[in-house]
């Protein structure tokens, strides 16, 4: 077991999978619980400065189509002058699987995640569960999902439009969106199509219903390049709720 100043991995973070249900078109709903020791974070999918994006690895014997994680709403932690995205103590983490299988349903997995208290480390956790052919209600999965951000269609979203700049080792991005205002402390995230794209912060200003949120994105080949803006997602995290934006338009 991986050693950490004379504490071992399962000191600080522990993997369980909770078996949830089958939906009658054959999707199966479960969660990954991640629990942490008191103190310690982990981070959401987009992880801020300082944070280790998070990634899976799953296999299974059986036929899956897809496995896709719907992530809770995540906190914005400050610390020693950066910001982090990401949830502290634990957290449920659903996933949705496509599959034709009508039995049990073995799944199998890696994660690898960065969890961060005075210093921020990489861990692998692995899991293997049998998820069973019907299953049953679990309030934490249920929780869980009401904790996602609203689709922007459900927020009273108008208008999205992304006007990009080339700048030296990449573009300039700024989204203008119609949208009611979620707090007084809003924070905007943009992430690019391309994982592999550096996305700066966003800095953000708003006037009446338009927020703008600039952002650099950096390509891995350091120059400007041509942005698929239908692939740009931005998440505005207020204090009161959260909004996913998938896409914008030219401006």
């Amino acid at each position: 077991a991986q050693d950490i100043g004379g504490l071992q991995v399962e000191d600080l973070a522990q993997v369980e999978v909770l078996p949830g249900w089958r939906d009658t078109n054959g999707e199966h709903i479960a969660a990954i619980q991640i629990t942490l020791a008191p103190g310690w974070i982990t981070y959401w999918r987009a992880p801020g400065d300082g944070g280790i994006p998070p990634q899976f690895a799953f296999r299974s014997e059986d036929a899956i189509d897809s496995i896709t994680p719907e992530w809770p709403t995540p906190e914005v932690i400050y610390s020693n002058g950066m910001h982090s995205i990401g949830y502290n103590g634990s957290l449920v983490l659903p996933i949705r699987i496509a599959t034709g299988q009508t039995g049990p349903l073995s799944v199998a997995g890696d994660l690898f995640i960065g969890i961060c208290e005075e210093i921020c480390i990489p861990v692998t956790l692995s899991f293997e569960t049998l998820l069973p052919p019907v299953g049953a209600a679990d309030g934490q999965i249920d929780a869980a999902l009401a904790a996602r951000a609203l689709p922007g269609s459900d927020a009273q979203v108008g208008e999205v439009t992304c006007a990009v700049t080339p700048i030296g080792d990449g573009i300039s991005m700024t989204a203008s969106i119609t949208v009611p205002q979620t707090s007084n402390d809003e924070f905007v995230v943009v992430e690019a199509p391309n994982p592999a794209i550096w996305v700066s912060q966003a800095e953000i200003s708003r006037d009446g219903p338009t927020l703008q949120a600039t952002v650099d994105m950096v390509h891995p080949s350091g120059a400007p390049f041509a942005l698929d803006r239908s692939g740009v997602r931005i998440t505005v995290l207020g204090a009161e709720r959260a909004i996913d934006i998938q896409g914008c338009k030219g401006g």
